[in-house]
């Protein structure tokens, strides 16, 4: 039987972004298996933020995506049990993650694991970030609240909005 690298990458994967995408395909370069393990609602709101869509969302959006072998929800309460499941050779971690690369390979050893932990680098572009999407949403919204709104352009085009309303003929 040949040997199978397992990686292991986890996040909260709220709102999908291509800062996601780049974070799993980097992650399944590195070995033969990618196993994803979504944030818990709870585990979300302790280390990030209160996510916009549910673990069970987020967890259907990751594991459709095409780097992904398995996704799995964590476990409630200690985020490292899952570890005893999984049994990653590697852990991947995202430029931004939280977690300590130290504190993850002595929790790796006190269960009997060698795993190596990766930190990606930081990858650019224009939405990589969920907070980025939920400013540009709010940025569009504003903008769709302006001074206009309530108004159509007049089509005469001297600057004076029309009204929405039209005029009944008799």
């Amino acid at each position: 039987m040949a040997f199978v690298v397992r990686v292991m990458a986890t996040g909260v994967f709220d709102l999908l972004h291509p800062g996601h995408v780049y974070f799993l395909r980097e992650a399944r370069k590195l070995g033969d298996e990618l196993v994803v393990v979504v944030a818990r609602d709870t585990t979300a709101r302790k280390f990030k933020h209160e996510p916009i869509t549910s673990e069970q969302s987020r967890l259907q959006m990751v594991d459709a995506l095409k780097p992904v072998d398995r996704a799995l929800l964590g476990h409630e309460g200690n985020i490292y049990d899952i570890l005893d499941e999984i049994r990653p050779d590697i852990i991947v971690l995202g430029f931004d993650q939280i977690h300590n690369e130290e504190r993850i390979i002595e929790e790796c050893r006190r269960r009997g694991l060698r795993t190596d932990v990766v930190r990606l680098p930081r990858f650019e572009g224009d939405l990589d970030g969920t907070r980025k999407i939920v400013r540009k949403v709010g940025e569009w919204l504003a903008l769709q609240k302006g001074p206009a709104r309530g108004a159509r352009a007049n089509p005469r085009g001297d600057g004076r909005a029309t009204s929405r309303k039209r005029k009944r003929r008799a």
